[in-house]
């Protein structure tokens, strides 16, 4: 199966799953969705993620998705740059989402980061999606 938007479709997955409350979410494997999954983990979006071997040799991804109180911990994810538009921001115009209570994931010439890391190492980038 071939996707459009392999990020579009990752965070598609998680906020589907979110939304029926399931503990963890299979998702394909790529090293661009890794350091995504490895950014949303520092920040205490989600409790881990594993990489699953597959017996056609395809591995995948397992992302326990995390809650509290029986609440999603993420309430709202939500992919901002599109093949079709792509949104580049200067490291003094990166938006602080929800007055810095979220975050945008860029990507940037040093790697994939949050809004704050790349303001502080004043670095610009696509921005990727935002979570709060």
């Amino acid at each position: 199966m071939t996707f459009v938007d392999p990020i579009s479709d990752m965070i598609a997955r998680i906020r589907n799953a979110q939304m029926r409350l399931l503990r963890n979410v299979t998702i394909p494997n790529s090293k661009f969705r890794i350091r995504i999954l490895e950014v949303l983990k520092q920040e205490g979006y989600i409790s881990d993620y594993k990489l699953l071997s597959d017996s056609n040799n395809k591995n995948s991804l397992s992302v326990d998705l995390k809650y509290s109180n029986g609440l999603p911990v993420i309430r709202e994810i939500k992919i901002i740059s599109k093949p079709g538009r792509r949104i580049y921001a200067k490291a003094d115009s990166i938006p602080k989402i929800q007055n810095g209570l979220g975050l945008a994931i860029l990507s940037t010439s040093k790697g994939i980061m949050t809004d704050s890391d790349a303001r502080n190492q004043n670095v610009g980038g696509e921005i990727i999606c935002r979570i709060f």
